[in-house]
């Protein structure tokens, strides 16, 4: 684990208040949200492999959704009670940054939405 001074040296300070403060990009800002090319996203902070492109689709959301994790083994749901709310936030398991959101409201396989924040995530494209 990395001290929150590691952690503010290696990151933007957009990523740092994404991944380690909890926080959101606004909706349709993201990098990622409109993406349709085929690869891999990893996480921004530590470069675990989190969500393959198949996976993504379209929730209109504003943020880049996908139905299932790479591995489940990847990350981690944690019960979230801020801003007066009840959800499911998404970590990295290697690292602890904070991904965003899981919602009930997904297609199928697995009727799930991970809400992820685009500057949580670095892409690689793959063929």
């Amino acid at each position: 684990m990395k001290s929150e001074e590691e952690w503010k040296k290696e990151l933007s300070p957009e990523e740092y208040h994404i991944l380690r403060e909890k926080g959101t990009e606004r909706a349709f800002t993201g990098k990622y949200w409109d993406n349709h090319k085929e690869g891999v996203y990893y996480c921004a902070a530590c470069h675990q492999k989190l969500f393959e492109s198949d996976t993504k689709f379209e929730s209109g959301s504003g943020w880049p959704s996908f139905y299932e994790p790479i591995d489940d083994e990847n990350v981690e749901i944690i019960k979230d009670t801020s801003l007066g709310m009840v959800r499911e936030e998404v970590v990295c398991s290697r690292c602890g940054g904070h991904l965003g959101h899981v919602f009930p409201d997904g297609p199928e396989p697995t009727g799930l939405r991970y809400c992820i924040n685009s500057a949580a995530m670095d892409f690689k494209e793959e063929k």
